[in-house]
């Protein structure tokens, strides 16, 4: 015998509500809308979809919580398709991540598996405007720094670099999940302490890395482009947990004091 509880209407609606919500969705896909085109009026939508303009409502504030549409009211007012670019989308995700005990081990591990990838999947699609980005990156961290603020800057275009190249991968998840864990490097505050920190960075091998990759990009040699990287990324992860452990010690010898 079942004993499933009926479902009250509150889940109904809300299950309503979600439906709707896919169905717009679709219908931006369907329709190709771009951003700043206007979805219709909410008494349309409640009677395409044949529901009432409470759940139309709860539907469009959701797809406005997401980032997909914004709407304004007043003359001219409505929902209009939002545009989701790449930082919004990362932030989403970030303040998801906010509360959890997230490591440099646990971005290196996601690092290493996915870098390669991107950089062998980048070989087809990278031209001259790519890489003279990445020499030009290169030029600003192959020297010593000036001060504090050339520190941080070349500290940036190091994970910078890593972001062009997985720019150049035809398969936009992957680019993106790059592009995340490079965010999360920039925005993690262990690495940020780590990236403040006065002493001279050694950064020869990981140069020596990325002309290895260039050059391996441009005679399209997609496992040795696959190896360099993976070659890379163990060592950056062990150059930045080294340096966290460093960090580590100095803050319990500073409590000790």
């Amino acid at each position: 015998m079942s004993h499933n509880t009926p479902a009250t209407p509150e889940l109904l609606r809300r299950k309503r509500t979600d439906e709707i919500v896919d169905a717009i969705k679709e219908s931006i896909i369907r329709d190709n809308m771009l951003p700043g085109d206007r979805l219709p009026q909410e008494k349309d939508l409640a009677a395409h979809y044949a529901a009432g303009k409470g759940t139309v409502r709860e539907a469009l504030k959701s797809l406005e919580v997401q980032g997909l549409i914004r709407t304004r009211t007043g003359p001219g007012g409505g929902a209009f398709i939002e545009s989701m670019t790449e930082t919004r989308a990362m932030t989403l995700l970030s303040n998801y991540l906010f509360t959890r005990q997230l490591s440099i081990g646990n971005i290196y591990g996601l690092r290493r598996a996915l870098e390669p990838l991107a950089a062998v999947s980048a070989i087809a699609n990278i031209d001259e405007a790519g890489f003279d980005r990445l020499n030009q990156l290169i030029a600003v961290y192959d020297h010593p720094p000036a001060d504090d603020e050339e520190r941080w800057a070349q500290r940036m275009a190091e994970l910078d670099f890593h972001g062009v190249v997985a720019s150049y991968a035809d398969n936009v998840l992957l680019a993106f999940l790059c592009h995340f864990l490079q965010r999360l490097l920039k925005d993690l505050a262990v690495c940020k302490d780590i990236y403040q920190r006065p002493e001279p960075v050694d950064r020869r091998l990981g140069i020596d890395f990325q002309r290895r990759l260039i050059a391996a990009l441009r005679q399209k040699d997609a496992a040795q482009v696959g190896e360099i990287m993976r070659q890379h990324m163990a060592h950056a992860e062990q150059a930045m947990l080294a340096l966290e452990a460093t960090l580590e010690e100095r803050f319990l010898s500073d409590n000790r004091s």
